[in-house]
């Protein structure tokens, strides 16, 4: 076991990587990594503490996950991976292990496509072997550009070179997506976040804060000690159910998309538009309502532009 300074890294031996999905967005889910050393405060796969044995705090501990050799990459030609489903598979412990870089070896050429989700720009030393796959792309998640906010929510690499490692992928030609995850109420400005980012990615998710497992009481007692004023606001939201907020929120985004010249959808992102276009900015503020369980998300209608 191994102290990098915010975690402890530990090894582990595991017979496969890839897991089938229930996700819309993809065939197989990949995680190189338990645990993750960005130690988000609002992270929802926290849960998944209680399935690893792991009694530390979320975020101090990572174990790195060696699999046995993929047998036949060839098979998973047309299907796409999502690689970090659930841990960031470019957390600081990557520059080491290597073990994300040790899957996308493995399966270069295979044919398969590859969506990465990531907060980190650690991502560029793969940049070269990421191109070599069909329709890649890289998400970064950004929910402020307020890098002392950033700092009290997250370990992970700042905003400002988040969004440098956004610009070299689209610069490299290689799709991104720009993540504005979790919005908080009346701290997280998705407008000023996408006039930052426009310019350097395809696709935009906008998604709302949840608050339902172990972090909820953690985010209730900073918004109350770091912002008292926005106690009420986040009792009526996470307390009462009320889900005004988000409905004025999605007005408001309608308006400001619509003034952009940029299109707005809701709960779909399948659309596809040329390379040098402006990205398509997609709401999942109500995706739980409106799909609400993972049987029923490959089959719900596409939504329509709102």
């Amino acid at each position: 076991m191994e102290n990098t300074g915010n975690a402890f890294i530990n090894t582990i031996g595991t017979r496969g990587i890839l897991t089938k999905s229930n996700l819309p967005v993809a065939d197989y889910s990949v995680n190189p990594y338990i645990g993750c050393a960005h130690g988000c405060h609002y992270c929802y796969a926290s849960f998944m503490k209680r399935f690893t044995g792991h009694t530390e705090p979320w975020g101090s501990f990572v174990d790195a996950k060696y699999w046995e050799p993929i047998r036949n990459p060839g098979k998973y030609k047309g299907k796409e991976l999502f690689i970090g489903s659930v841990t960031d598979p470019y957390q600081p412990c990557e520059e080491k292990y290597g073990r994300t870089r040790a899957l996308l070896e493995e399966m270069k050429g295979s044919g398969c496509s590859v969506s990465i989700a990531t907060k980190s720009d650690l991502v560029l030393r793969d940049l070269d072997l990421i191109r070599t796959f069909p329709d890649a792309r890289v998400s970064w998640s950004i929910n402020t550009l307020d890098e002392s906010f950033r700092k009290d929510m997250d370990n992970a690499v700042s905003i400002e070179r988040r969004l440098a490692a956004m610009k070299a992928f689209h610069d490299a030609r290689i799709r991104t997506t720009c993540f504005i995850s979790p919005i908080f109420p009346g701290i997280t400005d998705p407008e000023e976040i996408i006039i930052e980012a426009k310019d350097h990615c395809n696709l935009i998710w906008l998604e709302n804060l949840n608050l339902r497992g172990d972090y909820r009481k953690t985010i209730l007692d900073y918004i109350a000690s770091e912002h008292p004023d926005l106690s009420p606001l986040y009792e009526d939201i996470y307390k009462r159910g009320d889900k005004r907020y988000w409905y004025e929120l999605d007005m408001r985004m309608r308006e400001f998309t619509e003034k952009e010249g940029l299109i707005y959808l809701r709960n779909d992102d399948s659309m596809k538009r040329p390379f040098n276009e402006p990205p398509i900015v997609v709401n999942y503020f109500f995706h739980e309502e409106i799909i609400p369980s993972a049987a029923k998300r490959k089959n719900c209608g596409k939504a329509a532009i709102i």
